[in-house]
């Protein structure tokens, strides 16, 4: 019998290359989605029936957090996290066989902004502001439910690097001679390769006693200044110009996005993942970069 997984918010970048790779494992592949796709979020029964008898359950919906943040984006951007995971809480609830592993999307950036010491799980401090709140909604809404046959695993992810997502506006600065720092410079940039998060979710997977939150971040953060000096240097390009608070805030407005994506200092170690055994394949941000930036 094939096995199953169901991805739900499959659509995005993260999402496709999951669908791709999980696929090439062997998994016969359902994904739940706001768009027109097999199965869409208000369709209980086709939910109840995908989730039925599978493996895992992936979750990886919520509206990309790359807008401004007026109040019809936050509403969206905090609803699309929460009323999506009840959703799937609630088909569980229903299934007769449901899938024995539910891992659940959260956000790195639920930790406050931190230059002085780096944020463990057992260890960070959770920050203010918007960003923390619906991460703190978010894992909320995640951990409401009891699930007796269902393990449960909240992922608080990092920036992703991969082929594509927010690789593209970093390599778009570099290419046009804008690579230099941003701000000052000193805020950290935790980060993880997509497919070292993918293998995650797979090792959480073949370990069953491992639940609860995990920091979905590389061994290796640095800084914007460092991960801008490695970025000119994977593209060959010596110089870039730096970006002050005042004209990335400039640039904000005209691009519709929010400074903090940038400026916020996310310094995060995946301390639990490490202490459970598992290995980094890109542990570095140059090993990273050189895959990345090689295709």
């Amino acid at each position: 019998m094939a096995k199953k997984a169901v991805l739900a918010g499959g659509t995005g970048f993260i999402g496709q290359y999951f669908k791709e790779r999980l696929t090439d494992a062997g998994y016969d592949v359902h994904i739940i989605s706001r768009q027109n796709t097999e199965i869409m979020w208000k369709d209980h029964h086709g939910i109840v029936a995908a989730l039925e008898g599978a493996d895992m359950l992936v979750n990886l919906a919520g509206k990309s957090v790359n807008c401004r943040y007026n109040e019809a984006n936050k509403k969206e951007i905090l609803t699309s996290r929460t009323d999506t995971t009840k959703a799937l809480g609630k088909a569980l609830l229903a299934c007769d066989q449901p899938p024995p592993l539910w891992i659940n999307a959260s956000t790195a950036t639920i930790y406050r902004h931190a230059e002085d010491q780096p944020m463990t799980e057992e260890g960070g401090d959770m920050g203010e502001g918007f960003s923390v709140e619906v991460g703190q909604a978010w894992e909320a809404a995640f951990f409401s439910f009891k699930l007796p046959k269902t393990r449960q695993a909240a992922l608080r992810i990092a920036i992703v690097l991969g082929d594509g997502g927010v690789m593209e506006p970093y390599k778009n600065m570099v290419r046009f001679g804008l690579g230099g720092k941003q701000g000052n410079g000193k805020q950290m940039f935790s980060w993880i390769h997509i497919e070292d998060l993918y293998r995650m979710v797979l090792f959480i997977k073949d370990h069953d006693e491992l639940s609860g939150v995990f920091n979905a971040s590389a061994p290796n953060p640095v800084t914007n200044d460092e991960l801008m000096q490695a970025m000119r240097k994977a593209m060959n390009r010596k110089l870039g110009l730096p970006a002050a608070k005042w004209m990335l805030k400039a640039g904000a407005v005209a691009l519709g996005t929010e400074t903090e994506l940038i400026l916020k200092s996310r310094w995060v170690l995946p301390e639990r993942i490490e202490r459970a055994g598992f290995k980094f394949t890109y542990e570095t941000l140059d090993d990273a970069l050189a895959e990345i930036l090689q295709k």
